[in-house]
């Protein structure tokens, strides 16, 4: 199909792609976010595309109708910071982005140059209260970073 979307889940190997990260602390901090994000979601993780790591799945409605499954929540070590995908947003968590630490937004994506520049126990707590709005919704929109 010419308009397949290239981010879908794949059979590639979780471990292998984070192996693959060539700077030691990003490669840490991806392993230490796959856990968090496993934990708190009870899903494995799963690659999507060539270079996202997600959780679950969910619908995204588009406005022009069209609809295509994405992760709950994910990561990617990306080369300016580790991304993570709050498909949720942060809107509606200020009070925990407060807290967070050293950080950037997008519409529904977090970037951290490392963990160690965040507090972890705020980031569960922000994975934990986007993955159960998320079940709560029956149709989230679609978020652009």
């Amino acid at each position: 199909m010419a308009n397949e979307p290239k981010t879908r889940p794949t059979d590639a190997s979780v471990q292998a792609f984070i192996s693959s990260v060539a700077d030691s602390q990003r490669r840490e901090d991806c392993e230490t976010v796959c856990a968090l994000m496993e934990k708190v979601t009870r899903s494995k993780p799963v690659m999507w595309g060539p270079s996202i790591v997600g959780f679950g799945s969910m619908p995204l409605h588009y406005a022009n109708g069209k609809s295509l499954d994405w992760p709950l929540v994910g990561f990617s070590p990306r080369k300016e910071a580790l991304t993570l995908y709050i498909m949720a947003g942060f809107e509606d968590y200020a009070p925990l982005m407060a807290k967070l630490g050293k950080h950037k937004i997008g519409k529904s994506c977090l970037y951290v140059k490392k963990l160690a520049d965040i507090d972890q126990k705020v980031l569960k707590q922000l994975v934990e209260q986007s993955v159960k709005h998320l079940k709560a919704m029956r149709k989230p929109s679609v978020r652009d970073c």
